[in-house]
């Protein structure tokens, strides 16, 4: 008897299309600025056929993931998710983006150079990259050069690391960043079904939507972003308030909020729960008490200085792309169209209100944090930052929506969030850069070449046995 595969197709056919991807990379990739080598030019030379088949890839990763999803709540055959066969889905469609060129984004050579530059003793908090010099500035967009750091000291003592023991080398700081990325990724495999069930959710449900999903293997591993880092914290801290353990989350959430800064909404998760057992003021000042303390050891330990504080502001940077920047943009050059010269005001306006609405939405989120429970507001919160903030990135989606899988209950949540997670992963170039015409047609074209190849692939089967065995 022969029956249509279900776990090894859907880990085959995400494979294929991270290999597609990766091996786009090698083209339209964010190659770095010194790569002379005579193949490396001939690739380029098949950049057009490269964002095509990219985008083919692509296309076959995120169906792969939407029948990984369709398997399992229909309850197939092996399709059950738990902790190892979500890791070994995850390996099947991150494994190739482990070694071909950032995608999506130039931020891991702007790690690898402000960990050059804590190594140098130059103040990341005062000066860009451009203080550092050299060839791995060089790989840094030019509209970052002169941009102090955002990130707190955890993650600028890894990137230190990172940098200290591969010597400055791109490829090699590449692939060491995404073994931290990785690390990260594991421990959110760990503990986001451990944090499912204190909030009532499938296991299942929430590995699928917050590990699965395709901006994990795309921004977090291809990418190497250290949300990874600053997820994988977050998530354990927050799973040990729900155990009681309210020292010891304040202290996780607190590191995962030096390492990027938007974490520490997680320390209201911590009090929250905190006040159920020992009443609101106490839980307050002894979440507050232990940040406090963490933030300060820390700091002193790192040497680095809080310059962090300071530099927090460094995502409102006006060239950086959001829908409050992108209306600014739009509404400079309706004033330059009429002949009126407004300067930056209507960039600044529109930045502040962004920010007004981001905090008015979150707001709203946590004002319902006793009907929703307050992992899922935390989770809305963070969405509602990461996508109405000054500074907007589709691995940003990332901070609310892994709280949202493991804290959401049924309903329309869910659904939205993966639709969301879907568009996400479509919208950036591998290149990091905005598209050109040419560009856009080429990557729709693959999309429409990938649905093609996903359409026809319904007609395949393979025996029964051999489905099940690979499966294992």
């Amino acid at each position: 008897m022969r029956k249509r595969p279900t776990v090894v197709g859907y880990r085959l056919l995400g494979g294929v299309g991270a290999t597609l991807l990766a091996g786009a990379g090698m083209a339209v990739g964010a190659l770095p600025v010194g790569a002379e080598a005579s193949w490396w030019s001939a690739l380029r030379q098949l950049a057009g056929p490269a964002l095509l088949g990219g985008y083919a890839g692509l296309t076959l990763l995120a169906a792969a993931w939407w029948w990984a999803g369709r398997a399992q709540r229909a309850g197939a055959p092996g399709a059950a998710l738990d902790r190892r066969s979500a890791a070994i889905t995850l390996a099947c469609w991150a494994g190739p983006l482990l070694v071909c060129p950032p995608l999506f984004s130039r931020d891991a050579y702007s790690y690898l150079a402000q960990g050059a530059m804590v190594l140098a003793d130059i103040d990341v908090y005062r000066h860009g990259v451009a203080a550092l010099g050299g060839g791995l500035a060089g790989e840094v967009p030019q509209m970052w050069q002169h941009t102090p750091a955002p990130y707190g000291p955890v993650f600028l003592v890894l990137a230190a690391a990172v940098s200290a023991a591969t010597g400055g080398k791109l490829v090699l700081g590449v692939l060491a960043l995404r073994l931290v990325a990785l690390a990260g990724v594991a421990v959110l495999v760990a503990y986001l079904p451990r944090l499912a069930r204190h909030c009532g959710v499938d296991p299942a449900a929430a590995l699928w939507l917050g590990v699965l999903n395709p901006l994990v293997p795309l921004h977090l591993v291809a990418g190497a972003h250290n949300e990874a880092v600053m997820l994988g914290l977050l998530v354990v801290g927050i799973c040990l308030a729900f155990e009681r353990r309210f020292g010891a989350a304040a202290a996780l959430v607190t590191l995962a909020a030096l390492v990027k800064a938007p974490a520490a909404v997680g320390l209201l998760v911590v009090a929250s729960l905190a006040a159920r057992h020992t009443g609101r003021r106490a839980a307050v000042a002894r979440t507050a008490g232990v940040a406090v303390g963490t933030a300060a050891a820390v700091t002193w330990a790192t040497g680095i200085g809080y310059g962090w504080v300071g530099a927090l502001g460094t995502p409102a940077y006006r060239h950086s792309w959001s829908i409050s920047s992108a209306l600014g943009r739009c509404a400079m050059r309706l004033a330059g169209s009429l002949g009126t010269d407004l300067g930056d005001a209507p960039m600044r306006l529109c930045l502040g209100l962004g920010l007004l609405a981001a905090l008015a939405a979150a707001g709203a989120a946590w004002w319902q944090r006793r009907r929703l429970g307050p992992a899922y507001a935390v989770g809305l919160v963070l969405a509602a930052v990461a996508l109405l903030g000054p500074a907007t990135r589709p691995w940003y989606a990332l901070w609310g929506l892994v709280l949202i899988a493991a804290a959401a209950p049924d309903g329309r949540a869910r659904p939205v969030a993966a639709l969301g997670a879907v568009v996400l992963a479509f919208v950036a170039l591998p290149s990091g850069f905005g598209p050109d015409g040419a560009q856009a047609a080429l990557a729709a074209a693959g999309v429409v070449a990938g649905l093609v190849t996903v359409g026809s692939l319904r007609l395949l089967t393979v025996p029964g046995r051999f489905a099940e065995a690979v499966a294992r």
